[in-house]
């Protein structure tokens, strides 16, 4: 597998993803998390290819198999600065994903693209719905650990938030 930008092109494909996204999140007990909303919406993936935030993870033969958002600075997750129940582990800049999908291909499709993004940045923070047990179980599998509560815009549902740090040698 490999990652690289999005672009225009892959739009269809990625949305063919998220699809199949919603579909195998209300099939395993998470139906509220972007199946009533039909997230993500169109015009914010267009945007984030627009802005270089979109990446696809490629699968044999450069097939777009999985997709999500990544970036990185300080401060650059508005929803990340009131967390209940906890804390966050680190005030420096991090990098953050969202939008997460797999076409269920092939197995490690979210792993590899977690793993590709701390890479990056070596600190990451990433929520999800207290209901997809798929994603916190990857998460905490990865090395994050539980920060805390945040809240979206998009809906009322508390998001559990999760942290990792490449810890530096010392």
């Amino acid at each position: 597998m490999k990652i690289r930008h999005s672009t225009g092109q892959d739009f269809d494909r990625m949305m063919e993803i998220y699809s199949f996204a919603r579909s195998y999140m209300a099939e395993h007990s998470n139906p509220n998390q972007w199946g009533p909303t039909h997230w993500p919406p169109e015009d914010l993936i267009r945007s984030d290819i627009r802005n270089g935030s979109s990446y696809v993870c490629l699968g044999e033969n450069d097939t777009v198999i999985g997709t999500f958002f990544f970036t990185h600075g300080k401060d650059i997750e508005p929803t990340y600065r009131n967390i209940t129940d906890g804390a966050w582990l680190d005030d420096s800049p991090y990098g953050v994903v969202h939008r997460l999908a797999g076409d269920g291909s092939e197995k490690g499709i979210g792993a590899f693209c977690i793993n590709w993004a701390f890479e990056q940045c070596g600190h990451l923070r990433i929520d999800t719905h207290g209901d997809n047990i798929v994603m916190q179980n990857l998460v905490r599998k990865l090395g994050f650990v539980h920060c805390g509560t945040i809240y979206v815009e998009e809906d009322s549902y508390p998001r559990l938030a999760f942290e990792k740090i490449r810890r530096r040698q010392g």
